[in-house]
This record gives structure tokens, C-alpha cells and sequence, in this order.
């Protein structure tokens, strides 16, 4: 099946301060690099439509929506909260970001492809269920997994998370459903500062130190996420791609490489299709994955672009 990349001009119209790192130039990049390695032709291409109340609704509270379409303001950016910078069209934005993961559930389940990239922002992974914070408005990879449990009745999903923070939103969401293995790799100790003691079985947390290069890492998640995975048997999997754990990104201290994207995405990849050796309950539809950190623009379209090919089964 051919690779499908989910976008909406809207994801720029969300504006930030001036020099802020969390920029519309982002999704420019990877298109770019994308176009710069000649695979932008074998990838089909979707304009995501915006989520509805409904889908927001499955894991965020009536009075976080409505506190923040309160605070959208006419013009200019508003300070909303812990570094969450609202302007006109920010929520709009957010709508489309979640909705284009949406849109790649859907996909996958109608059988049009089995691996889809939301090129999106503002990202989300930081979102808890009644909390913006860390550019984070909506978590738009939790809307995705519960629109997978409770739209099409999916009983399994994995959610994987390798952005440099840890997804405290994804874990406040689903920290009482099994139905979601939940496994985030971060620098620790880190922002957002989570309290990763005690989580229940099906949260999967992996500090790494500062120090971590692309062996620490891959050590990591083929002794942690990898057995797990196995033996949980995702019937979808998503990924909350950061790409801020890039060696020149200054947004962290970690060092890995766009190798290392692709290399746990072939091995997600890899998970998915054999699967599909078994019966069906057991069987993984596909996977979504949804643009969170990445912040050095270089970096970012190289090591996206190594994680797409790897999605989309490219070589070279």
C-alpha cells in the first residue's frame, strides 16, 4: 500500500512569538526535505479534516474546549498557559492537527493504506485531559487512539512515544485504560517533570540520561517497548513522532541520529506486518504517526523524512 502524508494548510496559521522554536516553518521543512530526496511522488497526499466535539470530547473535558475557545483572541498571541501561545486561528489549527489523525484511523480501516504521517502542529502529546501546556493544546494522538477504540471498536492499540519529553499528557489520558499500551522514551530528568512512579502495567515510561547516544536508545526499547509490543498485540499502533532527541537539536541533550528514527520505525514496521500472519483479532491494522517536537529545521526534515521512508518502505 502507498504511504499517505495528512496536512492542512491551517496547521500554519497557528502563530507563536517571534524566534519561538514551535514555528509554521516546521511542516515547511519536512515537505522540503522530502521534495529534496525525491519521495514527495511516491507518497499520497491528504488534507486533514478538522475533529469534531465529539472525537475532542472522547479525552478532554467540556470546560478545557470551552476554556479555550474563550481564550482565543481576535488578533495578535495570547499567553495561555505554561508556554501555550494562543492567536486567532490557533484552535481551528488544533482542530485539523487532531482531525488529520483522525482522517489516518479512518484510512487504515477502510484498507486505503496502512501507514499515514500527520505532517500537523500545533503538536499535542504534552495535553492533558483538562490541561494545555508545552505548545500542546489538543493531544492529537490521543484523539486518534480513541477514535481507533471507540469508533471502530479496536480493543488493543499501542501508543509509542519517542519525542525528548515525555508525553504526561498521553499517560494522564490513559492512565486508567488497559486498552492503550502507552510507552514514552525521554531525557530524565526533564520537562515536563512527570511523576513516572507507579504507573500501572500498561505504561511503559523510559528515562534516558543526558548522556543517552543511538545505542543507549535502541538498547532501551528492544529490551522495554519491543517484548511488550509482542506480547500485547496492538490491533493499530501510533506514534507521537519528536524528532527532538536529534543530535543538533538544542531543545535536549540526547544524541541520536535520523539512523535511529528509522530504525524503530522499521521495527514497528516490522511488528505490523508479521502480525499479519495470525488471526484476525490479533492483527495489526496499520499505523499513524503525528508530527510533536523537532526543533533544529535541518534535523527535523532529515530525520522525518528517515522515518517516512521507513513507514512508507522505501529504500535507499
Amino acid at each position: 500500500m502507498i504511504a499517505t502524508i495528512i496536512s492542512h494548510p491551517l496547521c500554519h496559521a497557528h502563530q507563536m512569538p517571534e524566534t519561538h522554536p514551535e514555528c509554521p516553518a516546521r511542516l515547511d521543512a519536512i515537505n522540503n526535505q522530502l521534495m529534496a530526496n525525491g519521495i514527495d511522488g511516491l507518497l499520497y497526499y491528504r488534507d486533514a479534516l478538522p475533529a469534531s466535539d465529539e472525537q475532542l470530547l472522547r479525552v478532554h473535558t467540556p470546560e478545557h474546549l470551552q476554556k479555550i475557545t474563550a481564550a482565543i483572541p481576535e488578533q495578535g498571541i495570547h499567553f495561555f498557559a505554561d508556554d501555550v501561545y494562543l492567536s486567532p486561528a490557533s484552535l481551528t489549527a488544533a482542530r485539523h492537527a487532531a482531525g488529520a489523525a483522525v482522517m489516518g484511523v479512518d484510512m487504515i480501516m477502510a484498507g486505503t493504506t496502512d501507514a499515514v504521517f500527520c505532517n500537523v502542529r500545533p503538536p499535542g502529546h504534552h495535553a492533558e485531559r483538562a490541561r494545555a501546556m508545552g505548545f500542546c493544546i489538543i493531544n492529537n494522538i490521543a484523539v486518534a487512539a480513541a477514535h481507533a477504540l471507540e469508533h471502530y471498536g479496536l480493543t488493543r492499540v499501542a501508543i509509542i512515544d519517542f519525542d525528548v519529553h515525555h508525553g504526561n499528557g498521553t499517560q494522564d489520558i490513559f492512565f486508567n485504560d488497559a486498552r492503550v499500551l502507552f510507552c514514552s522514551s525521554f531525557q530524565y530528568p526533564f520537562y515536563p517533570h512527570t511523576n513516572i512512579d507507579d504507573a500501572p502495567a500498561h505504561i511503559i515510561n523510559t528515562p534516558l540520561p543526558a548522556t543517552c547516544r543511538s545505542q543507549g536508545f535502541r538498547d532501551a526499547i528492544t529490551a522495554q517497548w519491543l517484548p511488550a509490543l509482542k506480547q500485547f498485540k496492538p490491533q493499530m499502533i501510533f506514534i507521537s513522532a519528536g524528532f527532538d532527541a536529534y543530535i543538533d537539536d538544542d531543545m535536549s541533550s540526547i544524541s541520536l541520529v535520523e539512523q535511529d528514527y528509522g530504525w524503530i520505525t522499521q521495527e514497528l514496521r516490522k511488528l505490523m506486518e508479521e502480525s499479519k500472519s495470525v488471526a484476525p483479532p490479533d492483527q495489526c491494522h496499520g499505523i499513524v504517526s503525528v508530527l510533536e517536537g523537532g526543533y533544529d529545521l535541518l534535523g527535523l526534515g532529515r530525520c522525518a523524512v528517515a522515518h517516512i521512508k521507513a513507514l512508507a518502505k522505501i529504500q535507499g
